[in-house]
């Protein structure tokens, strides 16, 4: 049954990395060629990073993804704080209400969300661009970060906050001091999901970006559109390994939280 099992495993891991496999090979192909590795070569790096298009998509999408997390990061920790502090009921409830953006398909919270842009357009001017883009990234980061701090919440000691009250701290200084150390691996893994969801979203982006914001994802589907360069193939390695540091950035900080939390109990 193990034996199986380990089959069935090595079966869908092949599934879900043989394409990035053969993507990776073949960004290095000397040649233009989607079926024929020719030669080895890193000139379509090289091409890549003298393309202004791909540059300037670069730097917006890494822009909108930094600016997105924190303000999100800042805004979903102070909303864990207010839910964390109600009661069973109405905490249940919002905490539904936040997971909806999460479980709605991204096309719904896309046009949502155009429709919103466009209704207010008429009415202040607005233009879409790079405020309708941040605004809606930071409408689908939210959720995310809730849902990585709500957790630490739940694993503390609901009582600490008090006594460090009751041995002098201020309420801003027992937070500070009590607090956010408990929550922050949370807070630090909500901004590093925030910041993973935000640099390769497209079907959101697709709908609330405009001409002069355009990011790496709309960029790429501009490009494939009318013909698939070996340059993307360079560009998707590189987006794929700077995801894959994040997450073993975010699984190492969860470990150590981990670890630390037991070490807690323990004593």
């Amino acid at each position: 049954m193990k034996r199986l099992g380990r089959i069935y495993m090595a079966l869908v891991l092949l599934f879900l990395y043989v394409p990035i496999f053969v993507l990776i090979v073949f960004s290095f192909n000397e040649t233009k060629s989607r079926s024929v590795f020719s030669g080895f070569t890193f000139d379509w790096y090289i091409r890549l990073f003298h393309n202004n298009i791909i540059i300037k998509s670069l730097f917006n999408t890494i822009i909108i993804a930094v600016c997105a997390s924190i303000i999100s990061t800042v805004l979903g920790t102070f909303a864990a704080i207010g839910i964390n502090s109600m009661r069973k009921v109405p905490k249940s409830v919002v905490m539904n209400i936040t997971n909806m953006p999460i479980i709605n398909p991204e096309i719904v919270t896309g046009v949502s969300l155009m429709l919103l842009f466009v209704f207010f357009a008429a009415r202040m001017n607005l233009e879409f661009g790079f405020v309708t883009l941040l605004i809606a990234h930071i409408t689908f980061d939210v959720p995310y970060v809730i849902l990585n701090v709500m957790p630490k919440f739940n694993q503390m000691d609901p009582h600490i906050y008090e006594a460090a009250q009751d041995l002098g701290c201020s309420p801003i200084k027992a937070f500070r001091k009590v607090v956010l150390p408990e929550i922050m691996p949370g807070v630090v893994s909500g901004f590093l999901m925030s910041f993973t969801y935000s640099l390769d979203d497209f079907v959101v982006s697709y709908f609330t970006t405009g001409s002069t914001s355009q990011t790496l994802p709309i960029t790429i589907y501009s490009m494939t559109r009318r013909k698939v360069s070996p340059e993307i193939n360079a560009l998707s390695t590189l987006i794929f390994i700077a995801v894959i540091v994040v997450l073993l950035v975010k699984n190492a900080i969860e470990k150590k939280a981990a670890a630390k939390s037991g070490m807690a109990k323990e004593d």
